[in-house]
């Protein structure tokens, strides 16, 4: 059989083998993060957040169209449009693999021995396979993320390249590197990332069309793919679309001309002078000219899918973030400038005071018929300033976090050593080389929480697994799905490889390595993180893994190279391959199955359902977080659940945008109560409010404040130092006088309840200043007259509910804001619960995300959802108690029991819960259950403390958390009495014995 005939049929080969895996392990519904967010703006062709995935959207539409009208399944189909094509990657990455494997044997189209032909398809078979199965990897692809095409992308381009490589002299050999800048503007519409195979590109140019190749030109060779990066990047990407807004501020400021005048003046010159540069090309016989020319028209057809930004957003769709709408909007939206820059090359230590403020560029909003001033950038100056800044984040919790890692006492400024320290430590170990070894060497756990800030634990760290017998680690490390060990085996193969390929083929080898760097460490870099991420970060660097796997499958080359000193080249050629597809793919398939097959995990659907089922009709819910909002968005806008709800994402409410959106109705929403005019809000009006104590007794009727601090008149503003004037916060004492017939007509209590209305709601505004977010709610509140209920979910931070805790009650997921009296006998504010109305949603109405018959559950249900679940049955079943309902809450905890998987207790706040179930589950004789909750909590807290003893005896005291070993010790003393006094007296004499033993153990500890 033909060597090409063998290689495309074992191309497509990997195609299936990864397709079918990642289809019988995907995601059946929505997942946590962008997903929800992404497979609502697909299937309604929405803009989603910034920078914009257009392309990523109609490709996701197209998928979801194979739904045949089933909504439920419309996240299937997007989700195997990420499955098929990361198949599609895979293939490419084993012709790719193939393609320079070749190259060490032949030149051209020279024949192959049979020997060669085995280990180069073997060669291609281990990488490819080998990535399939990797960690990061296989994570994207099994839901709808861009990170899937986007590995697509760049395995397509680099594929690409090495076809014009094999093909570079025959005629018409250049329409590949056409075909290049085109999917590079293509890729523009899914991610950035594909950009950064730029200098690879270059370079496997520069080597096959050059003859004399010297170090200095290959530099500058480098140096002219860093400039093409940059004018992808910048030029064409950025700059186009900013020089199209200042041609339309000029043509519709000055010349009086309407808007867009000037957009379609601008790319007229720019289609006029590329068209002009292609012809002058020709005239002149000037090929290289002319294949710049191509190249750059080519990146703006594909990055033309941008086009979609603008015109869904002038359509107002639900979804419609930064309302991107006009160039300038477009421009602020591609260049994500609401969000604070990392400085890069120089800037401030964290420590640094500001000591001058200068303004830098001015601000433009589209107005009624002209662009208005919105605002001017500020730039500031430091005195305390570095080159390479590393640690410049001024937030309190990321300043404590770089005192902490970097062991600085807190009198002491950061030095250049810290700096460098900080890089090398946290960002470019902790924040990529420890992702590059769970890919390829194993790890422990996938608690993000601690691997970020802990480079000695074992929570979400990188282990071969070797010497982990020695180190009696706990079994809810061991024992769990995400127990990964691989034993270096792919590391130690992808190594060989890249010794042998740098040994054999030099040229080659930089090009994979300028690969690796560029998709890995360079980003790290650029972006220049600053501070701990709400999630990991490894599917950014997922194209520098992909680099390493052609590696492995080189590495069936270095061992069949070895292995020939000792045996004939064809045994050998056929050995080393079994040994690599053993060690590589078949290990990792064995190893990461099990904490990558989400077919039977519900829980970001469910939970979002539950979020929304919890609140009562009509509600306005307020929400925070990526994982609460995107999962709502995805239910509500695809799934048509609660379209009654509004949904108030708070950490966009601070746009002007997204109130204006908040004044208009969206599915059967109304406009929310907000009644400030746009022009009192939009951007540079009252962005900040501060808070200027006038001394005023007693409370304020909120909408009093409200109208005082959004009024134009002179009186009611203050002047400040800096010469600026605006509106202030008066008192933080705020009141809203309750009718108590309106508030029952509403139905927001029922009539039964009347009594325990209060007359006046009284609360405290906690901070020192009113954010456009807040002065929403406080608009909300001033105006809504109890019309709609008002809610929050159950897990905003405590700073985003300005101060209405004491009048918030649980009804399930969300926190419903109702004008009871406050109780004096509740000392915990948060668990308050409206006993029936939750007894209602939870026993009836919620859904369960399969979480107890799961055969995988992701971090965020484990270790984020599950906990919750917990702590809100356990405030449930004390609230019917409470109020005197103990059948029902018997009833919650046989459903506890039902839906929820007991035995897993992820961390100590699940631990704290049970217990105080158990304790419920004892006074209302449920004596079983009561056992089964002590008992896991005591087999989870035994273990902890088990493997600190551990650490204790093998000299190795800095690495115990002697905070959680306080607390589990104080655990066992609870458990011990709460069973003594529920007279199981064979399970307290258990617990007493362990306090005790762990008691003399850890004295020195407990001590402390």
């Amino acid at each position: 059989m033909k060597y090409n005939k063998i290689n495309n049929l074992l191309g497509w080969l990997c195609f299936a083998i990864a397709s079918i895996t990642y289809i019988l392990t995907l995601e059946p519904s929505v997942s946590f993060y962008d997903c929800g967010e992404f497979i609502a703006c697909a299937y309604r062709l929405q803009v989603s957040h910034q920078p914009g995935y257009p392309l990523f959207a109609m490709l996701g539409k197209a998928f979801s169209l194979l739904s045949f009208g089933n909504n439920a399944k419309v996240p299937y189909f997007t989700n195997l449009g990420s499955a098929l094509a990361s198949g599609a990657t895979i293939m490419l990455l084993f012709w790719t693999i193939t393609a320079l494997a070749k190259k060490l044997f032949v030149k051209g189209q020279e024949q192959l021995e049979r020997t060669q032909v085995i280990l180069i398809m073997g060669a291609g078979l281990v990488g490819a396979l080998a990535f399939t199965y990797t960690d990061t990897f296989w994570f994207s692809a099994v839901e709808t993320i861009v990170f899937a095409w986007s590995a697509f992308c760049t395995a397509l381009v680099f594929w690409a390249i090495l076809k014009w490589d094999a093909h570079a002299d025959e005629p018409g050999a250049d329409k590949w590197i056409i075909f290049i800048a085109y999917v590079i503007g293509l890729s523009i519409g899914i991610h950035l990332l594909n950009l950064l195979t730029i200098p690879a590109l270059v370079l496997v140019y520069y080597f096959r069309r050059y003859k004399n190749i010297t170090t200095k030109n290959a530099i500058i060779a480098f140096i002219v793919s860093i400039g093409i990066l940059g004018l992808v990047q910048y030029v064409i990407r950025s700059y186009t679309v900013e020089g199209a807004a200042y041609f339309d501020i000029f043509f519709t400021n000055t010349l009086g001309l309407g808007f867009y005048s000037g957009v379609i003046v601008f790319f007229a010159l720019l289609i006029g002078g590329l068209v002009y540069g292609v012809r002058y090309s020709i005239r002149h016989k000037k090929p290289m000219m002319n294949l710049a020319f191509l190249c750059v028209i080519f990146i703006y057809f594909g990055y033309g899918s941008f086009v979609y930004i603008p015109i869904r957003a002038t359509a107002n769709t639900n979804l419609d973030n930064a309302h991107p709408d006009n160039v300038f909007t477009l421009y602020g939206y591609l260049n994500r400038i609401q969000y604070p820059e990392s400085p890069l090359l120089y800037g401030p230590y964290f420590d640094a005071k500001i000591t001058d403020e200068k303004e830098g560029k001015t601000l433009y909003a589209k107005g009624k018929d002209r662009y208005e001033v919105s605002g001017k950038q500020e730039d500031y100056v430091y005195d305390h300033s570095t080159i390479l800044p590393r640690t410049f984040s001024t937030d309190p919790q990321d300043i404590q976090f770089y005192h902490q890692w970097l062991q600085i006492p807190d009198n002491q400024a950061p030095t250049f050593a810290d700096n460098l320290k900080f890089m090398f430590s946290w960002q470019m170990y902790q924040m990529y080389w420890r992702y590059f070894m769970w890919n390829f060497a194993g790890r422990y756990s996938d608690d993000d929480n601690e691997g970020q800030t802990n480079m000695t634990g074992i929570g979400g760290n990188w282990t071969t697994g070797l010497f982990d017998g020695a180190k009696h680690l706990p079994k809810a490390i061991t024992a769990a799905n995400t127990y990964t060990p691989l034993y270096a085996l792919p590391l130690i193969i992808g190594l060989m490889g890249m010794f042998y390929h740098i040994k054999r083929r030099k040229k080659d080898a930089l090009i994979v390595a300028l690969l690796f760097f560029f998709t890995g460490l360079a980003i790290v870099l650029y972006v220049n993180q600053g501070n701990i991420q709400p999630r990991e970060r490894d599917y950014s660097y997922v194209g520098s893994f992909y680099a390493f796997a052609i590696w492995i499958g080189l590495g069936v080359m270095a061992l069949a190279n070895f292995a020939q000193k000792k045996m004939n080249a064809q045994y050998a050629a056929i050995i080393a391959t079994v040994i690599c597809v053993i060690a590589g793919p078949v290990l990792l398939a064995s190893k990461e199955w099990k904490d990558h097959d989400r077919s039977t995990k519900w829980t970001a659907h469910d939970m979002a359902y539950d979020y929304l089922i919890s609140c009562p009709k009509n509600a306005i819910l307020f929400d925070y977080g990526d994982n609460d909002t995107y999962s709502l968005w995805y239910d509500q806008e695809v799934e048509n659940i609660r379209p009654d709800v509004r949904i108030v994402n708070l950490s966009l409410l601070g746009a002007d945008w997204s109130i204006k959106q908040m004044q208009r109705k969206i599915n059967n929403s109304d406009a929310l109560p907000i009644t400030l005019p746009f022009d009192k809000y939009k951007a540079g009006v009252r962005d900040i409010i501060p808070y200027n104590d006038a001394k005023i007794p007693g409370s304020v009727e909120v909408k009093d404040v409200f109208d005082f601090i959004t009024s134009d008149d002179r009186r009611t503003q203050a002047q400040y130092d800096n010469g600026t004037i605006s509106n202030y916060l008066p008192t933080k004492n705020l009141k809203l006088t309750i009718d108590k017939d309106q508030v029952i007509s509403n139905n927001v209590v029922t009539p039964e309840q009347k009594g325990m209305l209060a007359d006046t709601m009284k609360w405290s505004f906690p901070p020192n200043y009113i954010t456009k977010e807040n002065l929403a709610i406080i608009d909300i509140l001033a105006h809504n007259d109890w019309k709609r209920p008002v809610c929050f979910v159950t897990s905003i931070p405590e700073e985003q509910k300005v101060g209405l805790q004491p009048y918030l009650y649980k009804e399930g997921f969300v926190y419903h804001l109702i004008p009871f009296k406050p109780d004096p006998s509740i000392t915990d504010q948060h668990s308050k619960t409206n006993s029936l109305v939750m007894y209602n949603n939870v026993v009836n109405k919620f859904k369960w995300g399969n979480y107890k018959n799961a055969r995988y559950l992701d971090q965020q249900s484990a270790s984020l959802f599950y906990p919750e679940l917990l702590g809100m049955f356990d405030d449930l079943t004390l609230g019917l108690v409470r109020d005197k309902h103990p059948d029902l809450a018997l009833n919650a905890l046989h459903k506890m029991d039902k839906e929820l998987p007991v035995q897993m207790t992820p961390h100590l706040g699940a631990a704290q819960s049970k217990i105080s179930l158990a304790d419920t589950s004892y006074k209302l004789n449920e004596l079983a259950l009561g056992n089964k909750l002590m008992n896991s909590v005591d087999s989870y807290i035994t273990d902890q403390l088990d493997y600190a003893y551990n650490l204790m005896q093998s000299n190795n005291a800095d690495a115990i958390d002697t905070r959680s070993v306080q607390v589990s010790v104080s655990f066992l003393n609870g458990m011990a009495g709460i069973t003594k006094n529920a007279h199981q007296n064979e399970l307290s004499d258990k617990l007493i014995a362990q306090l005790t033993d762990y008691e003399n153990k850890f004295g020195n500890i407990l001590r402390r």
